[in-house]
């Protein structure tokens, strides 16, 4: 049985904190808190990036959900929160933010990793980047 808990799982059309994350999975028992903030960067593939887009699947918060019950369930004694961002972006701004305690760091560290590179490459998640020279390119969708 494990004694893990997801405080929150799923996508928002608001602003993404960290800190806000940290602060909500720590906890008296918890002598590691992790957390993981992935940001919108200027660049990508040698071209500057002026903004980005992020469009969901309706099922992506479920998915999200999954997932970080997945965790949960494999790393005993966490406590996850994390959120994918949807919506406009601008350089800077918080696109994945994931934040996990545990009693020990090993876990902790090993649960957000997985966590994140998890949801990153499950969660149908798309991501138009607007470049400074005008080009507009899609990540993330086949066809």
């Amino acid at each position: 049985m494990s004694t893990s808990t997801v405080l929150h799982a799923g996508v928002s059309e608001q602003p993404l904190d960290l800190n806000h994350a940290l602060a909500l999975v720590g906890s008296a028992d918890c002598g590691a808190v992790v957390g993981f903030g992935g940001v919108v960067r200027n660049h990508d593939g040698g071209r500057q990036v002026d903004r980005l887009g992020y469009s969901a699947h309706p099922s992506a918060g479920g998915v999200i959900a999954d997932i970080a019950a997945e965790i949960a369930e494999k790393y005993d004694g966490v406590r996850i929160w994390v959120a994918h961002r949807i919506g406009p972006l601008e350089v800077g701004d918080p696109a994945l933010v994931a934040a996990v305690a545990s009693g020990h760091r090993g876990e902790a560290f090993a649960a957000c990793s997985e966590l994140v590179d998890t949801v990153k490459a499950r969660a149908p998640i798309w991501k138009e980047q607007f470049f400074a020279d005008g080009d507009v390119e899609w990540v993330g969708v086949d066809g």
